[in-house]
């Protein structure tokens, strides 16, 4: 029996580090185009990587709710929160990682460290944020028969 809920814990971890790395992807890709549509000449601006300073900080902005958001669901799914969103803040900042050593000299040593060195503690607070409950759902399944 043990060994049933230590298999189920491990798949259920699992899912939530795919879920998390899922979810990062598609809410940088959402806010991304509204970057896109919001500011002007951010697309021309993204081809050259000659960002406004305010570009600059909407993107670390961008990358921090992102990280949020991936920790929170990660967080939802697993009951091993802080394992992991670690696991996925380990593996959102080694992809970019390489990235940011290649584009080094494009930008101030702020910007870098500030997007590096804010990854995993987001990812991580997200996790630990409470999940959002239904009260009323919460009281019906929970009432006595």
């Amino acid at each position: 029996m043990l060994i049933l809920k230590e298999e189920c814990a491990m798949k259920r971890s699992i899912l939530a580090c795919l879920a998390g790395l899922l979810t990062w992807i598609v809410v940088v890709t959402v806010i991304n185009r509204v970057l896109r549509l919001s500011l002007p000449n951010y697309t021309a601006a993204e081809q050259t990587l000659q960002f406004t300073l305010g570009m600059k900080w909407a993107r670390l902005l961008m990358a921090i709710v992102t990280s949020l958001v991936a920790g929170a669901v990660t967080g939802w799914i697993s009951q091993s929160r802080r394992w992991a969103a670690l696991i996925v803040g380990s593996v959102v900042l080694a992809m970019f990682v390489p990235l940011h050593i290649a584009i080094w000299s494009k930008f101030p040593v702020w910007y870098h460290l500030t997007f590096l060195l804010t990854i995993i503690p987001a990812v991580l607070v997200g996790a630990l944020l409470p999940p959002r409950r239904n009260k009323d759902l919460n009281e019906v399944y929970s009432a006595p028969r």
